[in-house]
């Protein structure tokens, strides 16, 4: 019988860069931005079937409700972090609550991956190298010289299956970007993982022994109710707050990527939601009631009211109750100052 992989589904991200739709209990992962599934639905998706245990889903106090409603008839776990204290402690808190020996596959839950089956290939690739005691990322092939992703270079074969991480880039400016791309060596850093819990777990007792501390504490102190592990606050407020690439990837001696191409994206700003909804002739990406005239490239989510643009380039006009934002596209990255701003 092949061994099953734990799926583990990072749900406790804020969104605020698809401000004024994503907010509050109302994140990014649990609307259905693309199409008539939710992103958080379409994660659980992905990873059923085949050789796949029931989904441990990481994810704060405000979201168990929508997160329980959201799956359905699928059998979930709940491991509810009272705090947001970044990736490296959610990881943590469910390396805690696994068994040592499980294969935990680290995803989060608001991207997009059109190829599924290209996803599945690249897991059973990345299992048998984390069978090996390798923690394994995923590198998404790249098309563009994109400047908002992270890089990882791979170095030396290991086998057909993926390469041992030479190195990781941050964001690089473009100049830097174009370069690393005519190498054909780096991948973007797509936040996907897979490793044994007990590897994972020694790594962090090297590298970030704080956040595992206060992982471990607050699982020993933490209530069930159901489904649903609620780990204990003030333990776990104790962690720092670091990614789990900085606490350990980075700094980890036998780390290995698998690249892959497999229409990701993860959705990260209203840009590149204009780039994945379906457009007319005229590059006009519309949900709901919005009128168009001699307008193009733009993207319309009317939220109930009744939008008209004329005369309009590539811009984003966005309507979610009280709040109404109009942005150049090309200024997507800004949003966060709004949604600061506002909320």
């Amino acid at each position: 019988m092949q061994e099953q992989i734990q799926p583990v589904i990072l749900c406790g991200g804020a969104g605020t860069r698809l401000w004024p739709a994503s907010r509050g209990e109302r994140a990014k992962q649990f609307l259905d931005i693309v199409d008539d599934a939710s992103l958080f639905a379409s994660t659980l998706a992905r990873v059923s079937g085949r050789h796949f245990a029931d989904p441990l889903v990481v994810c704060g106090p405000g979201h168990v409700a929508t997160a329980r409603e959201q799956s359905r008839d699928r059998p979930i776990r709940l491991l509810v972090e009272p705090a947001p204290r970044n990736t490296a402690a959610a990881i943590a808190l469910a390396v805690v609550a696994a068994p040592s020996d499980a294969l935990l596959l680290v995803m989060p839950s608001d991207h997009v991956i059109a190829d599924v089956p290209a996803f599945h290939a690249a897991i059973d690739r990345g299992a048998s190298l984390a069978r090996e005691n390798w923690l394994v990322t995923f590198g998404i092939t790249p098309d563009r010289p994109e400047t908002g992703f992270g890089y990882i270079k791979s170095g030396a074969a290991l086998r057909q299956d993926g390469f041992a991480v030479e190195r990781f880039v941050e964001k690089p400016p473009r100049a830097e970007a174009e370069a690393m791309l005519s190498t054909g060596d780096y991948s973007w850093n797509a936040g996907i993982f897979l490793f044994r819990a007990r590897v994972m777990r020694d790594a962090m007792r090297t590298h970030c022994p704080a956040i595992l501390d206060a992982a471990e504490w607050a699982i020993a102190a933490s209530r069930v109710e159901g489904p649903a592990i609620y780990a204990d606050r003030e333990t776990f407020e104790s962690a720092p707050a670091d990614s789990i690439d900085y606490a350990v990837m980075e700094k980890h001696d036998r780390v290995a990527v698998v690249p892959v191409s497999m229409g990701w994206s993860d959705l990260g700003s209203w840009n590149a939601v204009h780039n994945l909804t379906m457009r007319d002739e005229a590059g006009n990406a519309v949900n709901g009631d919005a009128f168009l005239h001699d307008s193009r490239g733009c993207l319309v989510r009317a939220g109930g009211r009744r939008v008209s643009l004329i005369g309009m380039e590539d811009v984003a006009v966005v309507v979610d109750g009280d709040d109404i934002l109009v942005m150049p596209l090309a200024r997507s990255q800004d949003v966060r100052a709004a949604a600061q701003a506002r909320e």
